[in-house]
């Protein structure tokens, strides 16, 4: 069997900005939680939502040994 594949990156880096008064443990990491139990899951759902669509290609999440904090990567598969 002859396998070609291709990468893409789509890379998100979040950043919180914070007043010159601020004391560094008021927030608790507030807005990088939001990202992995609110923004995140959401993002994926759609992801996947939308690449369920093609139904020649199909979706599935492969750990490379990183967190899903981390990383997340997507491979798709499409057979002829």
């Amino acid at each position: 069997m002859h396998t070609e594949d291709k990468t893409f990156n789509l890379r998100f880096s979040l950043e919180a900005t914070f007043s010159e008064h601020y004391q560094g443990t008021e927030d608790e990491h507030i807005w990088a939680k939001e990202w992995e139990h609110l923004i995140k899951p959401q993002l994926l759902k759609e992801v996947f939502t939308i690449l369920r669509a093609h139904s020649d290609w199909t979706p599935r999440i492969r750990n490379r040994g990183m967190t899903q904090e981390d990383e997340i990567e997507i491979v798709l598969t499409r057979n002829f």
